[in-house]
C-alpha cells in the first residue's frame, strides 16, 4: 500500500499551476491511464488542488483493475473527487455526462510488450486513441490531452545534442521494436484529425524519461533499476556500456508541465516534455549510488566501443521554456534524494 507524495512536492505543483486551476472550478476530468505512474501524479495533484482550493472538480478514471489500485492508493481511490471505471481503453463504454477536459495517459512504455507482442502494442496506441478522442467528441469536452512520446522521432542523430519538435525523424517503420514510437506517431494523427474535423483542442506531450515516487522499479527504466539496486545494498547494474545519453525530469516538474500544456498549451503544437540536462547512463548509476551509499559497487555489463557512434535521447525544451515558462525546476541529485526518501517511507508505513 502507497501512502501519498511529499507535501513538499504537492505544494511545489501547485505553487506553479495555482493560477491555472480556476479551469476546473466545479468541473468533470476524464483520465486513462489513471493509474500508472504519469496517472498517479496527476490524481495526486488534482486532489491536492482540490481540496486546498476548494475546486469541486471531479475525475473519473479509467482502470483494468480499479480494486488493484484500490489495495495500491487507498488514498486516492477513496478520495471523494475520483470514480474509478473498469475497462479496456479500447473498448470501454462511455460514461455519461460532460467532461471538459480529458487526459489520455493510458498505455505504458512496455519495452517487454513491443518485444514480445508489438501488434498488440500499436493495437493498443491506436485504438486507444481513437476511443479515447471519440469520447471527447461526444461528452462536451473542450480540451484534451495526449501523453505521446519523444520516441515519435526515432533514433536520436548522434550529432544532435537536444532533439526539438520540429525535427522530422522518424522511426523505422520495417521494425518491429518500432511499434511503440509508430503507435505513438498515429496517435498524434488522429489528435490532429479530431481538431481538424471536429474543431476539439488537441494538446500533445512528448514525454521523455522521468525519476520520483511512483516510478517502477522492476521495469526497462534504467534510473529506476538503479535506485531498486542501491536500495536494496547493491552493487547497481548497469546492463550495457553506460555510454548512451539521457536526461531525467522530476514527478513533481512532470504533473507541472502536464497539467499546463493541457490547460495553457496549443493546440496541435506538440512539445517536448523532459529536462535539457544530459548525462551518460554510467555518470547516473554513479550518482544513484552517491545519493544513497557511496560505498556500493557498479558493475557495467559491457566495455564501450569507441566506434559506435552516441546513443541520446535528450529534448530540446526551447517551446516549453519560450512558449509555457516552464522549468525543470528540482535537480537530478536532489530527484533522486526525494524518490529514496519515499521508497524508504513506504517500507516504514504501518
Amino acid at each position: 500500500m502507497l501512502k501519498r507524495i511529499a507535501a513538499e512536492d504537492q505544494d511545489h505543483v501547485l505553487n506553479h499551476t495555482g493560477h491555472l486551476w480556476k479551469e476546473v472550478q466545479g468541473q468533470s476530468i476524464f483520465i486513462t491511464g489513471g493509474t500508472g505512474f504519469f496517472g498517479c501524479w496527476l490524481l495526486e495533484s488534482l486532489t491536492w488542488a482540490n481540496d486546498q482550493l476548494g475546486l469541486g472538480a471531479r475525475a473519473a478514471v479509467l482502470s483494468r483493475s480499479p480494486e488493484s489500485f484500490a489495495a495500491k492508493a487507498p488514498h486516492l481511490a477513496r478520495h471523494p473527487a475520483i470514480r474509478l471505471i473498469p475497462g479496456d481503453v479500447r473498448t470501454f463504454e462511455f460514461p455519461t455526462g460532460e467532461f471538459r477536459f480529458v487526459i489520455h495517459a493510458a498505455t505504458e512504455a512496455s519495452a517487454k510488450l513491443n518485444q514480445e507482442n508489438p501488434l498488440l502494442m500499436f493495437e493498443t496506441i491506436v485504438e486507444g486513441t481513437r476511443r479515447t478522442l471519440e469520447f471527447a467528441r461526444t461528452h462536451g469536452t473542450r480540451q484534451f490531452l495526449l501523453t505521446s512520446s519523444g520516441a515519435v522521432y526515432g533514433k536520436q542523430p548522434p550529432e544532435m545534442t537536444h532533439i526539438s519538435e520540429d525535427y522530422a525523424g522518424a522511426p523505422d517503420p520495417m521494425d518491429p521494436g518500432s511499434a511503440y514510437g509508430e503507435g505513438k506517431r498515429a496517435a498524434e494523427v488522429l489528435c490532429s484529425l479530431y481538431a481538424h474535423q471536429y474543431g476539439l483542442e488537441t494538446k500533445v506531450a512528448r514525454c521523455f524519461a522521468f525519476v520520483g515516487p511512483h516510478l517502477p522499479l522492476d521495469a526497462h527504466y534504467a534510473i529506476g533499476n538503479f535506485i531498486r539496486d542501491a536500495v536494496r545494498g547493491g552493487p547497481i547494474r548497469v546492463n550495457g556500456d553506460g555510454t548512451p545519453v539521457r536526461s531525467y525530469l522530476y514527478a513533481a516538474d512532470l504533473a507541472i508541465w502536464l497539467w499546463t500544456i493541457l490547460f495553457n498549451g496549443q493546440s496541435c503544437r506538440p512539445y517536448n516534455v523532459g529536462s535539457a540536462g544530459s548525462i551518460s547512463i554510467a555518470d547516473l548509476a554513479g550518482l544513484v549510488r552517491q545519493v544513497v551509499n557511496p560505498d556500493l559497487g557498479i558493475n557495467i555489463a559491457h566495455q564501450a566501443d569507441p566506434s559506435q557512434p552516441l546513443q541520446q535521447y535528450v529534448p530540446s525544451i526551447e517551446c516549453a521554456r519560450n512558449g509555457l515558462m516552464l522549468e525543470s525546476w528540482i535537480p537530478l541529485e536532489e530527484a533522486i534524494e526525494k524518490t529514496v526518501r519515499w521508497l524508504r517511507g513506504q517500507k516504514n508505513a504501518p
